[in-house]
């Protein structure tokens, strides 16, 4: 039970720490520093014991910390802003250097860090960095047909007048005319990557056998792209009835707010699975 407190609690402060970011950089500073600073306190409230000692590893340490060294060389000379792929690579040092610790609780949230930000970095960079090298149009295609056309098709259900005026944007007739721009982040494969990351550290250091792994990562695509429709759907709805100033505030807290949500939701069925693959063996 304290480990997986534990592992939610780790999970949650990195969203916190997400939020943090988007919320500096996009929205409202106090928000932002509210966030950072219950996260920090959060970090005081994981239950660190000592029953148990594990061999740690200088190499992982060495490497975490090249990584960190490197990130933060790179933003400062090229003083670039703090984005998705920083905020992982960051995680990863961090992650590396915490499973090299010789403690077991230490070790095991740093072995899950070191997971889920290895399982996303490599989604990154082949969507957002490979493809885009190669002009492999994905990304404008999944909006188009995959958020852009089913979230029209759910207001026009509903009865509000939308309109698509090009691939990725659409025009909404509500209190004003609005025309919005679905690409990016708002294709939600940024959270898709985490909750795939977060799936396969829980499952790798649960050893969840491989076939509920693959049932886990469907549910998990599913949840993912469920959640940003409905994400899209709202701020829509909100441009609609309240105007865009509205909307454009709600799009920075939205995004975050619903991923800790899914997050929560997805380890509470990781959690029961493992207690029940546990229970059998």
């Amino acid at each position: 039970m304290t480990e997986f407190r534990n592992l939610l609690l780790f999970l949650l402060i990195f969203a916190l720490f997400l939020g943090a970011t988007v919320e500096i950089s996009e929205g409202s500073i106090f928000i932002g520093i509210l966030l950072f600073v219950i996260a920090v306190a959060l970090i005081s409230q994981i239950k660190v014991g000592r029953s148990h000692i594990i061999t740690g590893s200088k190499v992982r340490m060495l490497g975490g910390g090249l990584i960190l060294g490197a990130d933060i060389t790179y933003n400062v000379l090229t003083q670039s802003e703090l984005g998705t792929l920083d905020i992982m690579t960051f995680l990863l040092g961090v992650s590396l250097i915490a499973y090299s610790i010789d403690n077991e609780e230490i070790n095991r949230m740093g072995k899950f860090g070191t997971y889920m930000s290895g399982t996303f970095i490599p989604l990154f960079l082949i969507f957002f960095t490979f493809f885009g090298h190669f002009n492999i149009d994905f990304l404008h295609v999944f909006d188009h047909h995959f958020v852009l056309l089913p979230s029209v098709f759910i207001l026009k259900m509903i009865g509000i007048p939308v309109e698509v005026i090009s691939t990725e944007t659409v025009r909404i007739q509500g209190v004003e005319e609005i025309s919005v721009v679905i690409g990016g982040p708002c294709s939600g494969l940024y959270s898709m990557f985490l909750l795939i990351g977060i799936m396969v550290a829980y499952t790798l250091i649960e050893s969840i056998e491989k076939g509920k792994f693959y049932s886990l990562l469907f549910i998990t695509i599913a949840v993912a792209y469920l959640a940003n429709l409905m994400r899209v759907t709202i701020l829509y709805l909100l441009g609609f009835y309240y105007g865009k100033e509205l909307m454009f505030a709600v799009h920075v807290h939205l995004g975050w707010v619903i991923f800790v949500v899914v997050v929560a939701v997805l380890l509470f069925i990781l959690n029961r699975i493992a207690d029940a693959t546990r229970a059998s063996t």
